[in-house]
This record gives structure tokens, sequence and C-alpha cells, in this order.
């Protein structure tokens, strides 16, 4: 799909589907990075990260004056969305929501085109939404912890999990952190998952507890990287796998090898939009095994 030389309004077939964009110049990151850049993006990525979408729903988190204007969520599918884009009803406390589900380019498209910089997509799949076919364990460096910090504390997540015969895929976060990806069977409700996680990220902090914290109050985890295990509630949205995110240079949620890891050398910002294409390109999906693979808990739960 070709977006150059476009800057009011335009539309484009994406693989059959009809998208109309607009304002093509607008800047969206201060590096001069429009909306352009967005669209194209997403338009190349999209065999990388459909599969990762694919059948759940997602919450747009828009940046309609790009990174210096306010943000703000939208989780109803808005009226004007074209009716090829699927909605997927889901019942909450006080009324239903009408979610996206984005399992094509021309969605995509679209999305990039409301300024929906990353891609928010629940744990779970429409196929059963109160199971989740993923668990999470966010890591989050407080004030005086590094990346090189997580990086260590991945490592020693992964052998945790290793111990229980459960795998799990490292991606950066696309800010300071790192996300864990462990693909489950989608047979454990919300609640259970949440208490594997903390059960793990309690393991990890009784192994290094100057390191590690579970503390919500953002004031009382200096120097330490906190373990946040609450995202695996029903509803909750991560930004998933090859998605950008709405800060300076533009960087991207990008899956990493635990080879990679292991050298303790990575830097976050060296993943961004100028850079990862290559890498997706030589390397094609290291996140497949998400996918694929789909492990029981039940060994780590019965001793919880």
């Amino acid at each position: 799909m070709n977006v150059a030389n476009k800057t009011r309004e335009s539309y484009v077939n994406v693989d059959g589907h009809e998208v109309k964009l607009t304002s093509l110049d607008k800047p969206i990151w201060p590096e001069s990075f429009t909306k352009a850049h967005l669209i194209r993006y997403y338009s190349d990525v999209a065999p990388y990260i459909l599969p990762h979408l694919r059948h759940r729903p997602i919450v747009m988190k828009r940046y309609p004056h790009g990174l210096a204007g306010q943000a703000f969520y939208q989780k109803e599918t808005p009226t004007y969305a074209p009716d090829w884009i699927p909605r997927q009803p889901v019942q909450h406390t006080e009324k239903v929501v009408n979610y996206m589900i984005c399992n094509n380019r021309a969605t995509l498209v679209w999305l990039a085109n409301q300024t929906c910089i990353e891609m928010h997509a629940w744990l779970a799949r429409m196929e059963d939404l109160e199971c989740p076919d993923i668990a999470v364990m966010d890591m989050d460096p407080a004030v005086g912890a590094s990346f090189a910090d997580i990086l260590k504390l991945a490592l020693l997540v992964k052998e945790i999990l290793a111990d229980f015969n459960i795998e799990c895929f490292p991606k950066t976060s696309g800010s300071r952190g790192l996300h864990l990806f462990v693909p489950l069977e989608p047979v454990y409700p919300w609640p259970r998952v949440t208490a594997f996680m903390k059960y793990v990220a309690e393991l990890a902090q009784n192994v290094c507890p100057n390191h590690v914290t579970l503390e919500r109050k953002i004031e009382k985890r200096a120097g330490k990287v906190y373990l946040d295990y609450l995202q695996n509630g029903r509803g909750k949205t991560m930004a998933f796998p090859y998605s950008l995110r709405p800060l300076p240079g533009a960087p991207v949620s990008t899956p990493l090898l635990w080879e990679e890891i292991e050298t303790g050398s990575l830097k976050p910002g060296d993943y961004n939009i100028n850079t990862v294409r290559d890498r997706f390109t030589l390397l094609g999906d290291i996140f497949s095994g998400v996918l694929e693979k789909r492990q029981k808990i039940d060994n780590l739960l019965d001793i919880i």
C-alpha cells in the first residue's frame, strides 16, 4: 500500500477493502514522523502483528493531535467504523461494550488512520473471553533501576517458570521495561491466572528482595523493578508485540531472543520505527511460540 505523496484525504484499496486516509502530513512524533509513517509501518508489519491480534478485543487509544496533544481511550467501536470490521459485544458490570476485532490489514490501516499509535488487545480471544490464552509479567523499572537490572530479572523469571516446565517469551515494552508473555491453554479463569503470576512474582521477590518489588505505590518502588502481575485481569489490555508506542523516537514493542537478553547489553531505544523492519524480515516472527504453545499450569496452581 503506497501512502506517499498523499497529504490531505484519499482512498486506498487494502486487500479488497476501501479505507479513507486523512491528514497524512499531520506530525505524530516530535522527530517529524507523521501519520503517513504510522500507517505505513502498520501496513508493513501486518503479517507479523495480525496473528497475535486475531480474534482479540481491541481498545483504541487515540492521539488526534500527536504526542503533543491529549490522548483518549475508546472501547466502544465508533458508529462510523466500516461495516466490514467485526464487533465483539462484551458484558461488563454496567453495560455491554462492542469492541473492535482486528483480523486484517485493512482494519489495522483504519485504526492507524484514527491515530491509534499502539495496538492494545485483550489477553483472551473471542472464543472464550473468560479464560485468557496469555499470561503476562510486566516488568517496570522504578527510578534508580536500570534496563540491565530488568534483563537479569527476566532470566530469573524464565528460570522460575522453567522449574514448572512453563516457557515464556520476552519482548521490549517499547518503553523502559520488558513484557514476558506466557502462552496458556485457555481453560483457566482470570483470577486463577492472576494468582499464578502473583506467585511467580513472589518467588522472584524472595530470591532478589533488594531488586524486586510488588509494591503498588510508585514512591515505594525506588531502585527496584516492579513486577506487575495485576495486568492479568479481565478487561485489561497490553501493547502487543510489534506495536508502536507513543513515546519520543517512535519505539516498537519488539520480541527478543533469550540469547540477546543473556548478553545484558540491550538498549530499548534500539528498537524503533526506523530500525525494526529489517530485524523482522531477518528473524521472522520469533514470538510465534506464543501462538503455537498451549501450556497447562495445573502443577503450579496445585501448590498456591
